[in-house]
């Protein structure tokens, strides 16, 4: 079972941009661009941040489980909770985010720990807009909150110390959870997480319907998710980016939306058991449309192909645009917590040869994405990490450019 990333590598083309410069505009250059990195990551609209430490980059947990996420010792990018006097206490310098969408009408219970340490909590609502967007500003709701000293707490029937009632959530309620601990730190936090039906509800549904036109008449774009190996519903977590007015995380098998303008959207796919699935398209308004998603089933044998992780030529440094396709493979990991990889690293050599020099770059690319998972909270005995060089590549003789492209790569293989 293998996921396959695409690359760009290999070919050096150095910049010499300075020469045409004096020193004393270079200076000013250097300036100007170190206070355009600084003020890029303040607090702002625009700015999202892909960071296990902050709410935009936090984990989305699909379904209850047991989840075992390490602290980076980091703060994140984002100041979340700047604007809640309530919430001094609660440091944000390293601090982990996760999200959880109510699938039903039940009650939440969760159990969190580390071996030492303190661990605090807060559990914000989302209310009409994006929730992160809210706690930045400080207009989400906090429906929890634990401040102590100890290493564990939680959510259940029977509170006492470090321990509150647990929390009751309608279908379709967003809530956020961010845990923190000491500066530095980089224990293991484990969460049980629960989530129980409340009496009379429904909680085995085949089919999940998120309307959300003014009418049912209105023209619709319709989004399915499908398994694909018996084209039965699956109730997955959507993500669309790209149109403002839709742009979101919701909860469902069935989706319809109601396009007012023009546009590229993104969506991105992922249910337990699955393999996650994303996909791009160009949308029109008003016009009745339908978009299937399939979700291969999580099984020995099969393969994907998904985004690439872009690297810096000739080195193992990620491009930047790498960050959100990485995060979808943590996600990934998170979310199916019993999965195990080999992290595979290959090059291309236009001559065919398997150089020394190849093979190391191999395995320091494989390395790299190993370190990634690592740092943002994925258990290091689930994955290994080897490289090949070019020793096997897709295509033993490309003629295209997406040819030579696709024997540069990072596999990852199911154990």
């Amino acid at each position: 079972m293998f996921f396959r990333f695409g690359m760009i590598v290999e070919y050096n083309h150095s910049l010499y941009l300075c020469s045409i410069y004096s020193m004393g505009n270079t200076l000013i250059l250097f300036i100007l661009m170190l206070f355009a990195g600084i003020t890029s990551f303040s607090q702002g609209s625009d700015f999202v941040s892909d960071a296990i430490s902050d709410c935009d980059g936090g984990m989305n947990i699909i379904e209850p489980g047991v989840f075992s996420i390490q602290f980076t010792g980091g703060s994140g990018l984002v100041a979340d909770i700047q604007n809640y006097p309530s919430l001094t206490k609660i440091p944000e310098n390293n601090s982990i985010w996760c999200s959880f969408i109510a699938p039903f009408n039940g009650n939440l219970k969760l159990d969190a720990s580390m071996t030492k340490g303190f661990l605090q909590m807060v559990i914000f609502e989302q209310g009409e807009n994006d929730i992160c967007d809210e706690i930045q500003k400080g207009t989400a709701d906090i429906k929890r909150l634990i401040d102590g000293t100890s290493s564990t707490l939680g959510l259940n029937s029977n509170p006492g110390e470090n321990q509150l009632y647990t929390l009751e959530l309608r279908e379709g309620q967003k809530i956020c959870l961010m845990f923190t601990t000491e500066i530095k730190s980089k224990e293991k936090l484990k969460l049980v997480f629960n989530f129980d039906a409340l009496s009379g509800t429904n909680n085995h549904l085949e089919t999940k319907v998120v309307d959300l036109r003014d009418d049912e008449f209105s023209p619709a774009f319709h989004i399915v998710v499908r398994d694909a190996s018996n084209g039965k519903p699956v109730i997955a977590n959507l993500t669309i980016e790209g149109l403002k007015s839709i742009a979101a995380l919701y909860q469902g098998s069935d989706f319809y939306f109601q396009i007012q303008k023009n546009g590229k959207l993104t969506m991105k796919c992922d249910a337990k058991g699955y393999f996650f699935a994303d996909r791009t398209e160009n949308v029109t308004a008003n016009l009745e449309s339908e978009f299937t998603i399939w979700l291969e089933p999580l099984q020995q044998g099969k393969s994907m192909q998904i985004e690439e992780i872009e690297f810096h030529p000739g080195t193992s440094d990620f491009m930047p645009t790498s960050e959100s396709k990485l995060r979808r493979l943590k996600d990934f990991m998170a979310l199916n917590s019993e999965v195990k990889i080999e992290i595979q690293g290959h090059v291309f050599s236009m001559d065919n040869n398997n150089s020394f020099a190849g093979q190391k770059l191999s395995e320091a690319r494989a390395k790299r994405v190993y370190n990634y998972l690592v740092e943002n909270g994925i258990n290091k005995e689930r994955m290994t990490t080897i490289g090949f060089g070019n020793t096997k590549p897709i295509f033993p003789k490309p003629k295209l450019a997406y040819e030579e492209q696709m024997n540069r790569r990072v596999e990852i293989k199911v154990l």
